[in-house]
């Protein structure tokens, strides 16, 4: 598909400094950018491949001023990350949008129904009674199981599980190897020892545009329903318990485990290796660094929470300063002692 720089600048806002009726076809980093390429500068480290590109385009903010002479054309709009993540997006509707129509083999159980526009790849499964909406793709090896409601738009990629009871909005997205609705950690200790399944009766909500990242796990409530609100954003390999709660518009990075029935807030900004325990709330705009503990309720909105066992970011901060003088401290201590 080739566009030209006049069809994306108006895609993106934009205004063409240079010859708008050239064809590119292709998105490029700017340090590996070829002619049929557009690229993208925001970052003042990378200003100095702007000079020696070969990429036929260039989306840079409105108040770049360039050092030296450009060869390349220049597409100014109001902000380069933001104009290039818009085409980078408009890119990647065109491409899962032209996937239509059904690939064999693959099961579409009779008492389901599927909305128009629609794609089923190869070896993907629709269990009984499922509502799946207009625009709804289902790659290759997916499987969906019973009574699922799928809103508009949302795609399901390759090795995707959605189990029973499902209901997920529209404009969703659920990447590589995501399982959504396994049953919960649900064990209850016995006298001898050993332990009993708890059966895991409930379900997951998710509400629209939500992403959820490759090998992401959701389980599915002990009762009632574990719920994804709109807007959050799920990184790789997360692990969300049962009758958990996420707040509209979170966003948690990859390998934080959440643990059973706790609640996190909206706009909350969850690092890569958290670690939450069950039976707790955070409050919304809540950040929690990488590699933190949380095991307690975070009740005031805005805090920075960072730590092994998280606290307020400002005392770890002051107590690991006094941790790094500790081997020095013990050391005068040492020399103090030896005086008579």
């Amino acid at each position: 598909m080739e566009f030209s720089l006049g069809q994306i600048a108006d895609l993106i806002g934009g205004k063409v400094e240079g010859d708008s009726t050239i064809k590119v076809y292709r998105l490029d980093k700017i340090q590996e950018g070829l002619p049929g390429g557009v690229s993208f500068l925001s970052n003042e480290k990378y200003e100095s491949f702007i000079y020696d590109t070969k990429a036929s385009a260039v989306i840079v903010s409105e108040n770049f001023e360039p050092q030296k002479p450009v060869s390349t054309n220049l597409i100014r709009v109001l902000n380069a990350y933001e104009g290039f993540t818009m085409l980078l997006e408009a890119y990647a509707m065109i491409v899962t949008s032209s996937k239509v129509g059904k690939e064999e083999p693959s099961f579409f159980d009779e008492t389901s129904i599927i909305g128009e526009n629609y794609y089923r790849g190869a070896f993907s499964y629709v269990g009984k009674n499922c509502l799946l909406g207009s625009s709804v793709k289902i790659y290759p090896n997916a499987f969906i199981g019973n009574n699922v409601k799928i809103g508009n738009n949302t795609i399901i990629h390759a090795g995707v599980k959605i189990y029973d009871n499902t209901q997920i909005g529209a404009n969703c997205e659920f990447h590589p190897g995501a399982v959504i609705g396994g049953d919960g950690f649900g064990f209850a200790p016995l006298p001898d020892g050993s332990y009993k399944k708890i059966p895991q009766l409930g379900n997951v909500v998710i509400e629209d545009n939500v992403s959820v990242g490759t090998n992401t796990t959701i389980d599915c409530a002990t009762m009632g329903s574990t719920l994804i609100k709109k807007g959050a954003k799920i990184d790789n390999l997360v692990q969300i318990a049962h009758n958990v709660i996420i707040g509209e518009n979170t966003v948690i990075a990859a390998q934080t485990g959440i643990s059973g029935s706790t609640e996190i807030g909206k706009n909350c900004v969850i690092a890569g290796k958290a670690g939450i325990v069950g039976h707790i709330k955070i409050a919304d705009n809540t950040t929690v660094g990488a590699n933190t503990g949380i095991s307690k309720n975070i009740t005031k909105s805005g805090q920075t929470i960072f730590g092994y066992v998280g606290f307020e970011i400002k005392d770890f901060l002051k107590s690991y300063s006094l941790f790094k003088k500790l081997p020095e401290l013990h050391d005068r201590i040492k020399e103090l002692e030896k005086k008579p």
